[in-house]
């Protein structure tokens, strides 16, 4: 007689509680669209039509992490919106699984909502199978070569597309593919957080998207040094009441001392990511108490001559601490 064992069965899915996931994430979609490009008309249309195809294509998968696979294209799409991307960009977005995840045909896609979004789809389709070779290890430290193979990758992404579109949605899809890595195993999450920081991070940075490349980082930084991410987060954290009381105060007395000048300026503040702060340590050899940028503030002024001029401003507020002031102006960042 067969020997039996019983087990316990998984949960059966809870319709109630995907309904509920899906609905959450379309409500994030939709305050992300309101007054930007995709908020009404043709573009709202496209983003709602691309929405409902998305949900009944993915209908029954599920992701690593149990969310209804449907989630992932409408914060994918949510995190362009936030950018103020049209709304092609966006339902190709919504849509840049379907065709190869769930045999929905491409004519249905071009037919339904043109052929940009079809090829945008398409572009996504085929930067997603560009072999990486990088070989993944916990330190997540990237040989010489391996770097010079990620430079190649990243500039053969952008000579492949004609619509950079196509690399913005690569972009949003990995950044929320990172914020739901808990769910894979250790060995996937050190290659995709080492692939993220080679390839996805750096090209945000090209493109300027630094709200994107700082999240990408962070992320990155997460899984290949947990401890000392979580570390350095924690001090952060003590940190930020104080952060945020002097990041106001500094941003207030420099308004005024600007203004006071005749200097037009466009001021904004923030507190420095978590990885560029970890990087900067390790490049100085210094404690994070030793760290004096911790926040920054971005002044924009209409010409070289007034960013001079700020600066001068600046210099009369506060003395710079010797050997930590880099002369941008004349000498930019590559």
């Amino acid at each position: 007689m067969p020997h039996l064992v019983a087990v316990e069965a998984p949960p059966a899915p809870d319709a109630g509680a995907d309904a509920d996931a899906i609905a959450a994430s379309m409500a994030r979609l939709h305050a992300a669209i309101e007054g930007g490009p995709a908020g009404s008309g043709v573009g709202r249309d496209l983003v709602e039509r691309a929405a409902a195809l998305a949900i009944e294509a993915h209908a029954g998968m599920r992701r690593k992490s149990g969310d209804p696979y449907a989630v992932h294209p409408i914060e994918t799409a949510a995190i362009l919106a936030r950018m103020q991307l049209d709304g092609e960009t966006l339902a190709a977005a919504l849509l840049h699984d379907v065709i190869e995840d769930t045999g929905i045909p491409a004519v249905r896609v071009e037919e339904g909502f043109g052929a940009r979004v079809l090829k945008l789809v398409d572009g996504v389709t085929k930067l997603g199978q560009i072999p990486w070779s990088g070989e993944a290890t916990v330190e997540g430290q990237a040989s010489r070569e391996q770097e010079r193979q990620a430079e190649s990758l990243r500039k053969m992404f952008l000579a492949m597309v004609d619509d950079i579109g196509v690399v913005l949605i690569k972009l949003a899809d990995r950044l929320h593919n990172m914020r739901t890595l808990d769910a894979m195993p250790r060995h996937k999450q050190v290659r995709i957080a080492q692939q993220t920081m080679e390839i996805y991070a750096p090209l945000a940075n090209r493109l300027g998207i630094w709200q994107l490349k700082s999240e990408l980082e962070d992320l990155g930084f997460r899984y290949l040094h947990p401890e000392e991410y979580h570390a350095l987060q924690s001090d952060l954290e003590q940190r930020g009441r104080d952060r945020a009381v002097v990041l106001e105060r500094v941003k207030t007395d420099l308004n005024a001392a600007l203004a006071e000048n005749g200097i037009k300026a466009e001021l904004s503040g923030r507190g420095k990511h978590v990885y560029s702060i970890w990087r900067k340590m390790r490049q100085k050899g210094r404690r994070f108490d030793e760290i004096y940028d911790v926040i920054g503030i971005r002044v924009i002024v209409a010409d070289r001559k007034d960013c001079y001029g700020a600066l001068g401003v600046i210099h009369t507020m506060w003395h710079p601490v010797p050997g930590e002031f880099d002369d941008y102006i004349a000498t930019p960042k590559e």
